[in-house]
């Protein structure tokens, strides 16, 4: 089905260059997304519908350790600083340090 949108340019510029560099067609870019958006909404819309389910959860990072390393409690602190030489090391790299 055909249909006319007017979504803001640099939008459309970003669906282009997404569908550039994965090598596929803007509608299939576009298709995706729309779908993407419309499943989120499902799902927020079924979480509110549940009582006691709490929405809106902050998803924070996840960080994987090689197997074999020993378990111990991290704490915000540990977080951050593990976070920040991580951000740092890929910064370093980028610089080409």
């Amino acid at each position: 089905m055909k249909t006319t949108l007017d979504l803001p340019e640099d939008l459309v510029r970003e669906m282009k260059l997404c569908a550039v560099h994965e090598g596929r067609k803007l509608r299939d870019v576009a298709t995706e997304i729309f779908r993407r958006g419309l499943a989120q909404q499902s799902l927020q819309t079924a979480a509110a519908a549940q009582p006691g389910v709490i929405r809106n959860r902050v998803k924070l990072p996840l960080i994987q350790c090689p197997s074999g390393t020993p378990k111990f409690n991290l704490t915000p602190e540990d977080i951050d600083r593990i976070l920040s030489e991580q951000e740092m090391k890929r910064f370093n790299e980028a610089c080409g340090h």
